[in-house]
């Protein structure tokens, strides 16, 4: 019988994944259903708190996007990249990280993917390596973000355990930038020069490849684009602090105990005060919120998560006692084999706030302990395996000299290398780092 619904939960994934979009989400409504009545086993609670918390960052994530602070953003990136044409492999992902730490979303990289294709095949760089690694680091830095979907669920589960914001953040920026830089050596290394590659040579002489357009200044962007960067910045910064210090969070007297505001809550509060300051000082049309790709993404995602985790949290509460006879032993003595069990889920739901969700129980109550699971953050970055993401798919299209591409193979691709070395050094920067943290 388990063997069966677990049957049902993977078809549910694999079709999910196959549909796109809320696809997953709904495909997960189906498994439970089938679970919940064929096979009677009791729904869990649904993750409300997770939803919430990412409904409230997408929410302030769109109005920034609506207010222009995203072009704001994407123009400081471009100068930067301009400015250091011949190091642009190792800006770039640099760039494409950054972003995603403060905007809780890899989405952002589309805006800035197609500059660094045309910097660097200006600059006779390969625009593969710069292209793969920056899409790798924007993945990545969703692990790294105090308010991305992945943080704020694994957050919400580990807290009771007496794990702070501060201390996930503390093994997981440095640990996945140590993955980001290992990345970068391996894509430096990437294929032939630009010059002797056959493919762009070929796309020369047929005259497929557009010639290079002169840089002109754009437009200025309105007032609202700085402000909202502003907000969304501080947003993010309190957070960060109000997680770090729960001193600064208030109490109240319930009775003979003292109830102090969980993170949970904190985080939509701040989140949708920030998305109303932004609609309110910039005067941004609310309406324009909901037709952004940000909120569009973030909300799919959410979607995906109610039903797959949903799901697969009443699986794997149901059958608890079946996976802790047998296999409880052989995860607590060889630990890396959790992590390796959230790549391949991660491949499978292409989003880390619903591994997390899916899977981070069952970690728990094997026994794994909460800095073992901090250190196994970073592994549920594995959307690149499977070259089809969308911003996997971008950067192949956005790169006209042909370097970056889907080899014959299908995973002989551009963005494995890189992104394999910037998986297992980030997990294992993370074994090392929550030796010093906890």
């Amino acid at each position: 019988m388990i063997a069966l619904q677990l049957a049902v939960v993977l078809a549910a994934i694999l079709i999910g994944a196959r549909l796109g979009g809320v696809g997953l989400g709904v495909m997960g409504g189906l498994g439970l259903a089938l679970l919940t009545f064929v096979f009677h086993l009791r729904p869990t609670t649904a993750p409300i708190d997770v939803l919430l918390m990412i409904l409230s960052v997408i929410t302030a994530a769109g109005c920034l996007q609506a207010a222009g602070g995203m072009d704001w953003l994407v123009r400081v990136a471009e100068r930067l990249l301009r400015r250091n044409p011949r190091r642009i492999t190792f800006f770039a992902p640099l760039v494409t990280y950054t972003f995603t730490l403060f905007a809780g979303t890899g989405h952002v990289a589309y805006s800035v993917l197609p500059v660094i294709a045309e910097v660097a095949r200006d600059s006779g760089v390969r625009p593969e390596r710069p292209l793969s690694i920056a899409v790798i680091a924007s993945q990545v830095g969703i692990t790294a973000s105090p308010i991305s979907a992945a943080t704020v669920t694994l957050l919400a589960m580990l807290a009771p355990s007496g794990v702070s914001l501060s201390q996930i953040l503390l093994v997981a920026i440095p640990a996945t930038l140590l993955g980001v830089f290992a990345g970068v050596l391996v894509a430096g290394r990437l294929g032939v020069e630009l010059k002797d590659d056959p493919v762009y040579q070929a796309r020369l002489a047929s005259g497929e490849i557009t010639p290079a357009q002169p840089h002109e200044d754009k437009p200025a962007l309105p007032r609202s684009a700085f402000i909202s960067v502003i907000v969304f910045l501080l947003a993010a910064l309190s957070v960060v602090v109000l997680g770090s210090v729960d001193s600064l969070r208030p109490q109240w007297d319930v009775g003979a105990q003292a109830i102090k505001l969980d993170m949970p809550t904190a985080i939509e509060v701040i989140m949708l005060s920030a998305a109303a300051l932004i609609l309110l000082l910039g005067r941004v049309d609310a309406n324009k919120v909901v037709r952004g790709s940000v909120f569009q993404a973030g909300a799919a995602a959410v979607i995906g998560i109610f039903g797959i985790a949903w799901m697969g949290d009443t699986f794997i509460q149901a059958n608890m006692s079946f996976f802790s006879a047998e296999i409880k032993t052989i995860i607590t003595e060889v630990p890396w084999l959790f992590a390796l069990a959230l790549f391949v889920m991660s491949i499978l739901l292409y989003s880390q706030a619903a591994t997390i969700r899916a899977l981070m129980p069952l970690g728990m109550a094997l026994g794994l302990s909460a800095p073992t699971l901090i250190a196994m953050f970073p592994s549920v970055n594995g959307y690149f395996f499977i070259p089809n993401y969308p911003t996997v798919i971008a950067a192949i299209n956005f790169d006209q000299t042909g370097t970056t591409r889907i080899g014959r193979w299908l995973l002989n691709h551009s963005f494995m290398l890189p992104g394999l070395a910037c998986s297992v050094v980030s997990v294992a920067a993370g074994f090392g780092l929550v030796r010093l943290v906890f």
